[in-house]
């Protein structure tokens, strides 16, 4: 096949286009027409970054100047990688592949396309008059980490839709990447992983081997200290040891997930099992001993990166939103290669946790940083500010560094391709949520209200005259599950039969509340305990709490959990009981009075990602026991 017959007739442009397409692994990923949202949770919010985050974003992107950067005669605005964000909108755009936005998609490549250079460069902070010449700062100039994105919204406009325009801007800018930086070029890397995930998609797009062995040197390179040093440490951004030597992962945390994503896409493609491996190891310590309960990472403020082992204090929390979905984009990648569900069950807690955490309601505020423990309660900027990426009180509007409200864009978009997969054998489901499914052969619905109650329901459409096999995940909280009545173990159950049109299988999930325990080594939550649901964490806020010290609440280590009522998610309210008490002022903050002190009260817990949708309030999801 040509290059042309690749992009325009592929298999990929028929079934709606995936974010991750490798040419092998255990697993197949199922295209956005193959796999369609219905109504329930997230679909409800896959409709909202449509109807509202898209416009709110445009907006934005418009008024802030960093649209117009792409003009030459204009002064530029925005930070460094600002570029990026625009990339970002048009991938977001590119998935949603909705005739209704298909103007503005057009205008903006439009301005894009004018604006690249006639080798391929294209970067408003470098390289014009006034300007630092083209890769002066490699260490945190971003161009590279610019040009993944821009490749990334290629990709997507490619399988989603067909080679066109933006197409061919993403391959211009590939090419032009290649020239410079292949063999005999400019050996280093950015300081920003991105490009190396990106190379890798778009030479599984096109079928062009420049691309790919393009990304396996970039990940060859990182490691070897070809970065200047900085005060955080070259572990910043993972130029410290190579990739292959790592434990865990390190450093910036967008960083770290998008390296590792891209070096796992490498692997696959080179059929690099040690590779792999390596990445497998690092992700496996990583979620071990340096993720939150939520699924966040990242706990240093400074360098947004991850800490050391059980750096996870729940005040100190940065957990960005970026690095969640960075997180979904490299769990995603490894149960394609390897599928094993504990990459399908982080997927899923990051899902609930962080990502559905970060957007308000209307889809045009959002969390950058998401804390487990909120002291004082926050204050709502107005619609129109823009505020500094870190403050972890209110969601906003906009921030200087935005690279969250359009990360989540894309990861909406294409929310429907991480539902499910297909191999030989037959249709795998990781995620649970109203769906349906379309292979061809193969045609299933997927009815459930999860997460407010664990009944999932597969009902069989269309059905080959052979036998198949429908695999179910059961989560690894999920004691006593059942499917079709018969007790089945955490992990992947297959169900092999010759099924008919019209009958299902029902996956039954324990859902009710549970308390979760820290590992002693966490300093920050030692003698706290956590409550969960299901998938979904649940917070405490001062707002149920009325005339409480809310510092003060206690529960009790053996408490019976109550399932209150439900929200307006339908995910519930949980009771427990404990104490509260009324602490002396002194002039010494220790002493030797017991914890348990205080009165008994019920305390109304509700799920984090619902948290500060009521206005301002103190949060913590890890609240002290009475023991």
């Amino acid at each position: 096949m040509t290059i042309e017959e690749v992009i325009v007739t592929g298999e990929w442009v028929r079934r709606g286009g995936t974010p991750a397409a490798p040419s092998s692994g255990r697993l197949k990923p199922l295209g956005l027409k193959e796999v369609t949202l219905r109504p329930g949770f997230w679909q409800q919010r896959q409709e909202t970054n449509r109807a509202a985050s898209f416009d709110h974003i445009e907006h934005w992107l418009t008024t802030s100047g960093w649209l117009s950067n792409f003009e030459h005669a204009t002064a530029r605005q925005g930070r460094e990688f600002s570029d990026s964000e625009i990339y970002k909108y048009l991938e977001a755009l590119a998935w949603a592949n909705d005739p209704a936005l298909e103007d503005r998609f057009q205008a903006i490549v439009a301005t894009l396309a004018n604006a690249q250079d006639p080798d391929g460069y294209l970067n408003t902070n470098f390289g014009r008059p006034g300007q630092a010449p083209r890769y002066s700062d490699l260490e945190w100039g971003h161009e590279l980490y610019c040009f993944g994105h821009l490749i990334q919204a290629g990709v997507a406009r490619a399988r989603a839709h067909g080679r066109d325009e933006l197409v061919e801007v993403a391959i211009r800018a590939a090419d032009h990447v290649c020239d410079v930086f292949g063999p005999g070029g400019i050996a280093s890397v950015c300081g920003h992983a991105e490009i190396e995930p990106a190379l890798a998609e778009l030479y599984r797009v096109t079928g062009d081997r420049r691309y790919l062995d393009q990304a396996k040197l970039f990940i060859d390179r990182r490691g070897h200290q070809v970065l200047g040093d900085i005060e955080f440490g070259r572990a910043y951004f993972q130029d410290d040891v190579p990739i292959r030597d790592a434990k865990s992962l390190r450093g910036h945390a967008v960083r770290a997930t998008y390296l590792a994503s891209g070096a796992v896409d490498v692997a696959v493609e080179t059929g690099d099992d040690e590779l792999l491996d390596a990445v497998a190891g690092q992700w496996a310590t990583a979620v071990a001993r340096r993720t939150y309960l939520t699924g966040g990472m990242g706990s240093r403020h400074q360098d947004e990166a991850f800490g050391e082992d059980w750096m996870l204090s729940p005040d100190r929390s940065y957990s960005e939103t970026c690095a969640g979905v960075g997180s979904i984009m490299l769990a995603w990648r490894l149960l394609l290669a390897r599928g094993e569900a504990r990459y399908a069950d982080l997927i899923e807690r990051t899902l609930f946790n962080v990502i559905a955490t970060s957007p308000a309601d209307d889809g045009r505020r959002f969390f950058y940083t998401n804390t487990l423990h909120q002291r004082v309660p926050g204050a709502e900027p107005p619609a129109g500010q823009l505020v500094p990426r870190a403050a972890s009180s209110l969601r906003a509007p906009w921030f200087a560094v935005s690279c969250c409200p359009t990360n989540l864009a894309r990861t909406f978009a294409s929310l429907a391709g991480y539902l499910a997969t297909a191999d030989d054998d037959g249709v795998q489901i990781h995620q649970y949520t109203a769906a349906s499914i379309d292979t061809g052969d193969i045609a299933l619905e997927i009815d459930t209200a999860y997460p407010a109650d664990g009944r999932v329901t597969v009902r069989i459409v269309r059905a080959p005259e052979t036998p198949f096999t429908l695999t179910l995940r059961v989560p690894h909280w999920a004691d006593g599950a059942t499917v079709d009545g018969a007790p089945v173990a955490a992990g992947y159950v297959p169900v092999r039969r010759r099924f008919t049109a019209g009958e299902s299988v029902t996956l039954d999930l324990a859902v009710r509340p549970r308390l979760t325990f820290p590992d002693s080594r966490i300093d920050g939550v030692r003698g706290c305990v956590a409550v969960e649901r299901g998938p979904v964490v649940y917070c405490l806020e001062s707002v149920d709490l009325v005339n409480v010290d809310f510092e003060s609440i206690h529960i009790d280590s053996g408490s019976t959990l109550i399932d209150g009522d439900g929200d307006g998610d339908g995910d519930g309210v949980v009771v427990v009981t404990g104490r509260a008490g009324v602490p002396a002022d002194g002039s010494w903050p220790y002493g030797t009075r017991g914890d348990g002190a205080g009165v008994a009260v019920e305390i109304p817990l509700r799920p984090y990602h619902r948290w500060a949708r009521r206005g301002p309030s103190t949060m913590r999801v890890w609240v002290p026991t009475t023991d």
